[in-house]
């Protein structure tokens, strides 16, 4: 079974390639640099792809916070406004680097970032009110029953 159709042979193959070769055109070597970068650009794109998300997540650590099974309502809502506190900051400082990022592509935030902040803060004020409000009912019921729970 012949691999090449009848009128072509690798010998034949082989001798108009070498014919292309020994020709002296001004575009050839960049022509066939491109189509090795491309051809090499496509084989590591998918030797990438065939390795992502398939190799084994081994020693891979996750770190869980353990607490206190005797812990009060009001230590709980004061870690929840900790919290809250250090998510915005952070939310704060990732805001500031994607500004920069906006501001060196030329896309204008300024008025969208005054309305989400003002929004944002309403939203906080929000939060921290049920929280303090939380944190007062819980503060009330340890008074009132202060030695409830097992240490």
């Amino acid at each position: 079974m012949a691999i090449f159709p009848r009128p072509v042979s690798p010998k034949s193959a082989l001798s108009d390639l070498w014919t292309y070769f020994r020709e002296n055109r001004p575009h050839k070597w960049p022509l066939l640099g491109l189509s090795i970068a491309i051809t090499y650009v496509i084989i590591w794109v998918f030797v990438v792809d065939a390795n992502t998300n398939t190799m084994p997540t081994r020693n891979k650590i996750i770190y869980i916070q353990s607490w206190d099974a005797s812990r009060s309502d009001a230590a709980i809502i004061l870690q929840q406004k900790i919290d809250l506190a250090k998510s915005e900051a952070a939310l704060q400082k990732r805001q500031k680097q994607m500004q920069g990022w906006a501001d060196a592509f030329g896309i204008d935030w300024r008025t969208e970032e005054a309305r989400n902040s003002a929004r944002r803060k309403e939203a906080l004020k929000e939060i921290n009110a049920q929280l303090d409000s939380r944190l007062a009912k819980a503060e009330a019921a340890e008074k009132a029953a202060p030695q409830t729970r097992q240490p």
